[in-house]
């Protein structure tokens, strides 16, 4: 499933950048929506992949989901959307799923990978994490398969915004701050107004203020704005330490 925006115009996935693998469409416009906004800003292909449509929630059908998060994509600037429908609430990591997953990022050779947290409330989350990570390294076996060639990203990143660990670090989000909320209020079906599952959805003015208070925990924490955080599971190389930010006192 592709993104029909100005940016890309073709049914075959491009080579791009970023990617950012989800359990769920509307994931990564909370986690990660603002860093892939501020990369598609700087000039880098970016891209999302949603392993289930959210079929097992309590609002919205799949197909809507899905349509909703193709809204979100373009509001994002995303070059590419896909979508694997695979099982919601039964997300496994099996060889066939780690097989699919590894195939697609043959296709698409993203550098960088954005997974979930591997920890997480929602068994699908963590699952969607320790499977981006399996298929990543399938995906540079030569021997895979003989119809694409091998590829790993170089660097993963962990959208850790939800888990209650220090961050890794934390990427300046504020000019995208609200364009990220734009995103995530496409989903109409999920946060409009509406009686069915008011008892377990927040309303808009809710869900912007809920939002709006992490990001700017975060931000506070680098000296900004708005802020995402990020864990990486190895040190982080600097080039130059007379650059780093923010400032200490």
């Amino acid at each position: 499933m592709t993104i029909r925006n100005p940016y890309f115009d073709t049914d075959e996935p491009p080579r791009i950048d970023a990617l950012a693998i989800a359990a769920h469409p509307d994931d990564v416009e909370q986690t990660c929506g603002g860093t892939l906004i501020r990369l598609a800003e700087q000039g880098y292909r970016t891209g999302v992949l949603d392993l289930t449509a959210g079929d097992m929630g309590t609002r919205g059908t799949p197909e809507l989901r899905i349509e909703e998060s193709e809204a979100a994509g373009g509001l994002m600037l995303l070059k590419w959307r896909g979508n694997l429908r695979l099982p919601d609430a039964r997300l496994e990591n099996t060889l066939a799923a780690r097989m699919t997953l590894a195939t697609e990022l043959r296709r698409l050779q993203p550098r960088l990978l954005i997974l979930p947290y591997w920890e997480a409330r929602h068994p699908d989350h963590a699952k969607a994490s320790e499977l981006g990570y399996e298929a990543a390294f399938l995906a540079g076996l030569r021997k895979l398969d003989q119809y694409t060639e091998p590829h790993r990203p170089r660097k993963i990143l962990y959208a850790s915004q939800y888990a209650n660990v220090p961050p890794s670090l934390v990427v300046d989000i504020t000019s995208q701050f609200d364009r990220r909320m734009e995103a995530l209020l496409a989903y109409r079906s999920q946060y409009g107004a509406q009686q069915e599952g008011s008892d377990l959805f927040p309303g808009e003015g809710e869900i912007r203020e809920r939002l709006a208070t992490v990001a700017r925990f975060y931000g506070n924490l680098i000296g900004v704005k708005y802020g995402e955080p990020f864990v990486v599971k190895e040190p982080v190389a600097v080039e130059d330490v007379m650059q780093l930010g923010p400032r200490s006192i």
